[in-house]
């Protein structure tokens, strides 16, 4: 296994994307009409400065990883952490193969419904550890994590992470193409569940799993190991909860009204609980700023519970954080290629080059563009915001609008499954310490398969 073959990969991603500033004029798109021809080159100075503004922008992000590594580092020194993974092992021993099922449908859907993407890596490594405890390898622990959470963007239903930056432009809802979306989401989750067990039922190994840190060490307490399953999952409830559209989508007031009510509740004319909760947010409308103080409280709850020693509980943490903050840092660089495809907008050049490539509306032209503009913005509410408004002032149509939608959002996810741009994919690939290139080898015919299926429901929505 090569050493630090992801940060080679990300930093080759961020070489090309400084190439292309050199190579394509800078295109833009601003009150309907577009522009540009000049070419703007990126500079040493900008190369080495705009890994530090992506830290500067989405250091939630990394917060938000490097808090999740604290997490199971304390829950590692509980002694109740491997005793919890052992019975569930147990438990499914025969039937590690319906686990596989169940695990892959709950992160799919969770997704689709509440749009917890990058939140969703708050269980990854107990899922991870779980998989490899039942004995499969690491590309199946990756497939089952990343594949399922993928899937679960792809057929979006009303997860706030990708829709409204799409509706808002297009003029569309959570409603718009719901069975089609659904559609997806299914087809897509059986593809997935089919090459998971395919794969997995001929390729179980054996390594040391505890010295990597992908498993805690065997612990003989006695401890009851409930208190941390009601942690867990109380954490994963409130995230649910929190990022649920409920105001926006389904009209529901309710977390509005109480969050309210308890904000401006006084205490002989003092708003006690306002100073002490702060500017807290309604649920079904916090974002990833929210998310790393509630896994830091889960922490702290975690070491009180289980009355773990100061030293050991700081140095949980500290096992935590170095398990945590490499996958953390290819997050922030990835971030990078994002800021140069901001700063140096030569996207929309490619992208005006393959939508002229054909007259009308084209499944493959623009769905080459969507792959490309994911690869290059990461974020879907980038994708969306930087080449959206030129995609639809191209294609006048309105009445297209509702596959555009969908396209972006399932293309988005597909590429997301490959590119080295991908947050949710590199990560995870950095935790599990899995090269980039036997990651592609071991996913391309799931690749292959959602490409066709996607491209075909695409092109039956467009016929008919």
């Amino acid at each position: 296994m090569k050493k630090h073959n992801l940060i080679k990969v990300v930093l080759i991603a961020i070489l090309v994307m400084f190439l292309l500033t050199w190579i394509l004029p800078i295109t833009s798109f601003q009150y309907g009409e577009i522009s540009g021809g000049v070419r703007q080159q990126m500079g040493l100075f900008e190369l080495f400065s705009y890994p530090a503004l992506s830290v500067s922008f989405f250091g939630t992000l990394f917060m938000f990883i490097v808090a999740v590594g604290a997490f199971y580092g304390v829950l590692s020194k509980t002694g109740v952490y491997r005793t919890l993974l052992d019975k569930i092992v147990k438990g499914f021993k025969g039937k590690e193969s319906i686990f596989l099922i169940v695990i892959m449908i709950l992160i799919t859907v969770i997704t689709s419904v509440s749009g917890l993407n990058y939140a969703m890596l708050f269980v990854f490594p107990f899922v991870i550890a779980l998989v490899l405890a039942m004995g499969y390898n690491k590309l199946t622990a990756a497939t089952v994590t990343v594949g399922s959470l993928l899937i679960g963007i792809m057929g979006t239903t009303f997860g706030t992470a990708n829709i409204p930056y799409i509706s808002d432009i297009l003029s569309t809802s959570a409603y718009t193409e719901i069975t089609t979306k659904v559609l997806i989401l299914v087809i897509g989750l059986v593809l997935l569940i089919f090459n998971v067990l395919r794969y997995a039922k001929h390729d179980k190994v054996d390594s040391d799993l505890v010295e990597e840190g992908l498993l805690p060490d065997k612990d003989k307490s006695k401890k009851h190991i409930w208190p941390a399953v009601v942690v867990f999952d109380l954490v994963l409830l409130v995230m649910i909860l929190a990022i649920i559209p409920w105001e926006n989508v389904f009209k529901i007031d309710l977390f509005t009204t109480v969050t309210k009510a308890v904000t401006e509740f006084k205490l002989f004319g003092f708003p006690i609980a306002a100073k002490l909760l702060g500017n807290v947010a309604a649920f079904g409308t916090w974002t990833m700023s929210q998310l790393p103080m509630l896994v830091i409280m889960a922490t702290g709850v975690l070491g009180l519970v289980y009355r773990v020693k100061f030293s050991e509980f700081i140095e949980g943490i500290i096992n935590g954080l170095k398990k945590a903050v490499g996958p953390a840092a290819i997050a922030m660089l990835i971030y990078t290629v994002l800021i140069i495809a901001t700063y140096n907008p030569f996207q929309l050049t490619i992208i005006k080059f393959l939508m002229t490539l054909t007259k009308g509306f084209n499944v493959v032209t623009l769905g080459a563009s969507e792959i490309l503009a994911s690869i290059f913005n990461i974020d879907m509410m980038y994708v969306a915001q930087g080449t959206l408004p030129y995609i639809i002032s191209v294609i006048t149509d309105n009445a297209l609008f509702p596959l555009i939608g969908v396209m972006y959002q399932s293309l988005y996810a597909f590429a997301m499954l490959f590119a080295p741009t991908s947050i949710v994919l590199m990560t995870t690939l950095a935790y599990l310490k899995v090269p980039y290139g036997k990651w592609l080898k071991h996913i391309w015919k799931l690749l292959l398969e959602l490409f066709i299926i996607l491209f075909v429901i695409f092109t039956i929505i467009l016929l008919v």
